[in-house]
């Protein structure tokens, strides 16, 4: 069997319903969803499969629901013997994967996911900041643009957040500077600049005392060396041990997310060019693929996509990439082309 790394969704990925199959097929799924609901005082699996989608998408709401269903989808997984070699998860993902790594108890990350969702809402005020994602620009320019804005000392601050993959990087900031960037953005040559719909704006300066406040916490909570490596969403590197993971927890809410370069990580430095993402919606699938477009690609999130992808491993179904190329070069016809579509783009976002 190919080794297979495990990636988990961030914030944005919820939906109204995401794990209610996999609670009703598997008993080791409800007894998740009960010890969640148990930690957190009020009922995941109801809010989770009935929202209201208003609640739900409340950020210290969104990220444990998030991570239980991530766990479900890990938790599935496992029991058909499927297991990864290697583990990362995108922000609030990274919680999901430090759980499937047996690095912090999924008791604890429950907790830690409200907390953190309750930190970083508390800090900025609604309206003064927000994000947005820029398409089709190469991520110096982006850089430069953000650098620009924020030390010219009239519109405010603003800085990248996600390095997602090439061709798609989103911003954070105060508003005036975010939008003052867009607009930069546009006249360098960006295909689109796009505001996006979240609460509070993570991975900047802006959450500097919420990393603070959020260290603090984290004392409180135990974390053991991984049993499975991790790829650390700060600086891409891949992590054993545990005060390495503890600092990373920190860094990340007011540091950029480096996801494109997580997943270069992986297979450069392990080989490995099997993912599935582990939990709702596929908005990571399209990410690897624009970063890694031989990468083979899979998720779960219910009993369809759970069949599908068991059955496509554990039968080889899927081509590998050299296999194609090979057919390509027999008949002399170029590969095609594939782009995914984002949720930013007219799609849904799972």
């Amino acid at each position: 069997m190919r080794k297979i790394a495990f990636v988990f969704p961030g914030q944005g990925s919820q939906y109204v319903g995401m794990g209610m199959e996999l609670f009703e097929k598997f008993d080791a799924v409800k007894k998740l969803y009960a010890e969640a609901s148990d930690a957190l005082g009020y009922d995941v699996a109801n809010l989770s499969f009935n929202g209201p989608a208003e609640e739900l998408n409340m950020t210290y709401r969104a990220q444990p629901c998030i991570l239980v269903a991530s766990i479900a989808a890990f938790t599935a997984l496992t029991s058909k013997k499927i297991k990864p070699s290697i583990l990362a998860g995108h922000s609030l993902g990274e919680y999901s994967a430090l759980v499937a790594a047996g690095s912090i108890s999924f008791k604890d990350a429950v907790k830690l996911t409200e907390i953190r969702g309750r930190i970083m809402q508390d800090e900025v005020p609604a309206g003064k900041g927000m994000m947005a994602a820029i398409l089709g620009l190469d991520r110096k320019i982006i850089d430069d643009i953000c650098f620009i804005i924020s030390n010219n000392g009239s519109s405010g601050y603003v800085s990248v957040a996600n390095y997602n993959c090439p061709g798609q990087i989103v911003i954070s900031g105060e508003t005036l500077a975010v939008q003052n960037a867009m607009e930069e953005a546009k006249k360098a040559g960006a295909k689109k600049a796009v505001p996006l719909a979240l609460s509070v704006p993570p991975h900047c300066r802006l959450m500097d005392n919420a990393a603070k406040r959020f260290e603090e916490t984290l004392k409180d909570f135990k974390i053991k060396n991984p049993k499975v490596s991790i790829v650390s969403n700060t600086d891409a590197k891949i992590l054993n041990k545990a005060k390495d993971i503890r600092k990373s927890l920190v860094l990340q809410l007011n540091n950029p997310v480096m996801w494109e370069d997580c997943i270069r990580t992986i297979v450069d430095k392990t080989k490995i060019k099997d993912f599935i993402e582990v939990g709702p919606g596929k908005v990571l699938t399209g990410l690897i693929k624009r970063i890694e477009p031989d990468a083979i690609t899979y998720n779960t999130e219910n009993m369809e996509s759970l069949n599908k992808t068991i059955s496509e491993i554990k039968s080889s179904k899927k081509t590998d990439s050299s296999e194609l190329d090979q057919v390509v070069k027999k008949f002399k016809k170029p590969a095609p082309a594939w782009y995914p579509n984002y949720s930013w783009e007219g799609e849904p976002g799972r």
